[in-house]
């Protein structure tokens, strides 16, 4: 009974190990019961020895990690010991520089003062270089003074002597420039984008010319551009500026020139009078086209009445009749009834003298009409600009004062056609309407002679 209960205890023992010495147990199968108590017993002696193996590298690490801490704390009190130390150090070195500081302003003295006009001078020097012309042809002149001004603003550099006396020499050789005009090679850029180096000719700060042709001048990368659109009443003097050796030449400069050239932009980009008339679009083109028809049909009436004139006055002075005008027609009429009574005849003069008429009166009507007509299809035109104006404004805003007067300016184009067709065509008007009324007159005075006689011979 003891020896099975042994054996069961021994598998039991048996089984708990192999799930902890699956490799042993699978290499080293026991062939009985006592090699499985001997593996037992070696496996426990073993698993004895790894635990301790275990505990004293604990042991150790357990120590180290001690002398880890007495080591970093060791470092904290070192390092705060320092910190005192430095914070004491940076106390006195403030201490010391507020003295420096002090001896450092008792001998600059009157040099501050002096420093301050030197730093506004080089300010303003900086930005009248920065969109000089002058820079077109010495470009780099002025990067000098940035470092320049920094110096005179720190508290630990000093500006040289060599570098006061240069800005002395900018300043005056901008003044100097100024007033020359000299010839130098530059790089132009074409409309077309082509660069091309060719001979510049820059008059003062004010323009630059090159080839017989204005140019613009960039002062982001001293680029200078041949103008899309050149001022076509000052070619002819720039050509002969380009040619010139010496002596007196008459061209047209920018007055605002140093200071961007303000007015040669703004005469460039004003519209020229085909421009504008095409500003006026629709509106403006009936408005012209009405106006061309007034002027033919009013030179035409001018014309015709002139030459009617001209035979009427020669009719007054011959005794016959001539039926290649009015009154030599109605003179016919009186010739072929020299019998009629005073009645009669009245009647038939009066019906030579209406069917000359429309002839002579022909056209008054439409140019009256046209003068009546053009200013309200120019008022129509403006109306319909203003519309388009405003609701530009209503979508963009009206941020920009510039687009608001381009806007309104081309509204108003066609008030200018209505005007400029209306006037002339009122002066047409009332001159046909004076020589025909001059015409018809004479026809009535004779028509009325006529019958005077008529009646004193019955």
């Amino acid at each position: 009974m003891k020896m099975k209960f042994a054996k069961s205890c021994l598998v039991a023992v048996a089984a708990g190990l192999m799930t902890t010495n699956i490799a042993m147990a699978q290499d080293d199968k026991a062939a009985s019961l006592d090699e499985l108590l001997n593996m037992v017993k070696e496996s426990r002696i073993q698993e004895t020895a790894e635990h301790k193996k275990r505990e004293q590298q604990f042991m150790r690490e357990k120590n180290n990690q001690s002398s880890l801490l007495k080591q970093a704390q060791d470092t904290l009190a070192s390092e705060e010991r320092r910190s005192e130390r430095l914070e004491q150090t940076h106390a006195d070195q403030e201490l010391e520089v507020e003295a420096k500081r002090k001896q450092f302003n008792e001998r600059l003295g009157s040099l501050r003062e002096l420093f301050g006009h030197l730093t506004s001078t080089a300010g303003d020097l900086r930005a009248t270089l920065s969109t000089s012309l002058i820079s077109a042809q010495y470009p780099n002149r002025g990067e000098f003074l940035t470092g320049l001004i920094d110096k005179m603003n720190s508290n630990t550099r000093l500006p040289s002597i060599e570098e006061i006396e240069r800005l002395w020499y900018e300043q005056q050789r901008q003044m100097v420039e100024s007033g020359k005009v000299v010839k130098f090679n530059g790089t132009v850029i074409k409309p077309n984008g082509d660069k091309v180096d060719q001979e510049v000719v820059r008059i003062g700060s004010y323009n630059l010319v090159s080839d017989g042709k204005y140019l613009n001048y960039i002062p982001d990368g001293y680029k200078m551009e041949e103008l899309t659109r050149q001022p076509d009443a000052f070619l002819s003097s720039a050509e002969e500026l380009q040619g010139a050796s010496g002596g007196l030449v008459g061209i047209g400069l920018d007055p605002t020139g140093p200071t961007g050239g303000t007015l040669l932009s703004a005469l460039i980009d004003s519209p020229t009078w085909e421009e504008r008339w095409h500003q006026g679009g629709g509106v403006g083109y009936a408005i012209t086209v009405v106006g061309i028809i007034g002027l033919i049909i009013g030179l035409w009436r001018i014309i015709y009445l002139t030459m009617v004139n001209a035979k009427v006055n020669s009719q007054l002075k011959s005794e016959k009749a001539n039926t290649n005008n009015p009154l030599g027609r109605v003179l016919k009429v009186a010739e072929d009834n020299p019998n009629v009574d005073g009645e009669t005849l009245e009647l038939k003069l009066e019906e030579a003298v209406l069917k000359e008429r429309p002839a002579i009166e022909s056209g008054l009507a439409i140019l009256k009409i046209i003068a009546a007509v053009a200013p309200l299809m120019g008022l129509l035109g403006t109306v319909v600009g203003m519309i388009l104006t405003f609701q530009a404004i209503t979508i963009f805003g009206a941020g920009d004062p510039k687009n608001m007067a381009s806007g309104i300016s081309s509204a108003l184009i066609t008030t200018v056609l209505g005007l400029v067709v209306a006037i002339p065509t009122v002066l047409l008007h009332t001159i046909v309407n004076g020589r025909a009324k001059r015409v018809i007159h004479i026809l009535e005075e004779q028509a009325a002679g006529i019958i005077a006689e008529n009646a004193e011979r019955k």
